[in-house]
């Protein structure tokens, strides 16, 4: 995937939450509203989260299923797609929680079971950017 344009970076560094659609088991959408952060350099979107969550049992359940981030603000948005995986590797959790803090200005929630949602992100679509 080559870099978005750096008017879509720019929307992507603010702070507001974005919409993570993952697949249930049945099939079915499962959309939950989450703050992320976006690594251009490695075209990662990362999502803390708690490991027996929905989005993450569904991500596990479906080995290299796709989910899809939606940051939206008004009539502009973009979404950033991909492979999505869930870690609970240590360093990679520290790395999802350090950008977090950078980017969100407060430490993300620490519970025992917190994992990481790895989006290899392969697809960006934009809209009004």
């Amino acid at each position: 995937m080559s870099a978005p344009p750096s008017r879509v970076e720019a929307f992507l560094s603010g702070p507001q939450p974005a919409t993570l659609t993952t697949l249930r088991p049945d099939g079915s959408p499962h959309v939950v509203p989450v703050r992320f952060t976006w690594d251009a350099t490695a075209g990662l979107a990362r999502v803390l989260t708690r490991a027996p969550s929905r989005k993450a049992r569904n991500l596990t359940f479906r080995q290299g299923g796709r989910a899809a981030l939606c940051q939206a603000e008004g009539f502009r948005w973009v979404t950033l797609e991909g492979v999505a995986t869930v870690s609970a590797d240590p360093e990679r959790v520290a790395e999802a929680a350090r950008r977090y803090t950078e980017r969100y200005g407060s430490p993300p929630p620490d519970p025992l079971d917190r994992v990481v949602i790895e989006i290899a992100v392969d697809r960006v679509m934009n809209l009004n950017l």
